[in-house]
This record gives C-alpha cells, structure tokens and sequence, in this order.
C-alpha cells in the first residue's frame, strides 16, 4: 500500500514586507551534512481513522511545537520519487527563526540491519524563508506546493515582492 502524509505549509507577509513560508530540514545520521535538496514542509502519516488534514495540524505541532490555526487553504497533492502522496494546506501564522524548536523524537536503526539504534528529532531545524530560498532548500517534488500557494495568495490579492 503506498503511503500517505499531510502536511501544511506555515506562511506570512508581515507590514508589506516579502512573503515568507516555514520549510523544515530532517533530523538523525542520513541528513545531518544535507542542505539544498532536502528541506521538507512539516507533514506526517494519518493515524488510523484519522482524515488527513488532522493529521497534518497534528504532525506540524508536533515538529514544530506549535500549533496552527486556520483557516487553510488546500493545496492539492503531489508524488514524492519514493511513492508517497502528500497533501498540503497553507496557513498564515507566525514564526521567529530564534526561537526554540520543540519536536518530538523518534527511534530508528541506522545503518540499517546493524542493530545500532539512534534517537534523534524528527526535524533539527525550521526557518521562515522566502519562495526563492525555500524552493532551493525544498525536496523537488515539493516546489509546487509553495507555487500553488504563492499562486492562490496572488489571486487573493498578496503581493509576493519576491
């Protein structure tokens, strides 16, 4: 069964300033020399029975520590290269590239089939960065996410001053 994740996309345009959107790098072993290429927006799996879009407030409170507040805006989805499906949502709110990040851990063998078990935060960072700069870091895949709502904020009358 292929998989599934939520995930939502954190922006603002704070007094006129550039249009800004929160990306976050992957935590643990594999990712830590990682940068351009490899930043995800905060997403997850659906628990069962859960619908997607809980999922993904869920799953963004818990690697960010905080929590969103709508209203959304739905984004599509799009195929990740390893098969997973991602749906998004954006939603304007506030982050300050200081402050603590709170994420919750995860427990994971690495290299696989060593037996070595490592505990590591699901992400190590997030910053609020500009489309240009997030479609950098971003997954590939990922880049329309932030087209699309680029796109939408547009059509709602948002300058982006990118």
């Amino acid at each position: 069964m292929k998989k599934t994740s939520g995930g939502l996309i954190l922006y603002n345009q704070k007094n006129g300033n550039q249009l800004k959107f929160l990306i976050a790098h992957p935590g643990g072993p594999f990712f830590k020399n990682r940068d351009d290429g490899w930043w995800t927006i905060p997403k997850g799996e659906p628990e069962e029975n859960e619908e997607i879009l809980d999922a993904a407030i869920r799953e963004f409170k818990e690697e960010t520590g905080k929590t969103p507040n709508g209203p959304y805006i739905e984004l599509g989805n799009i195929l990740q290269k390893n098969g997973k499906r991602v749906y998004a949502w954006g939603f304007e709110g506030d982050w300050n590239n200081d402050q603590k990040l709170k994420c919750n851990e995860i427990t994971l063998e690495f290299p696989k089939g060593t037996g070595k078990l490592w505990t590591f935060p699901e992400i190590d960072q997030a910053i609020m960065t500009n489309a240009v700069e997030a479609k950098k870091k971003l997954r590939a895949e990922q880049y329309p996410l932030i087209d699309r709502l680029v796109n939408l904020l547009i059509g709602q009358g948002i300058t982006t001053k990118d």
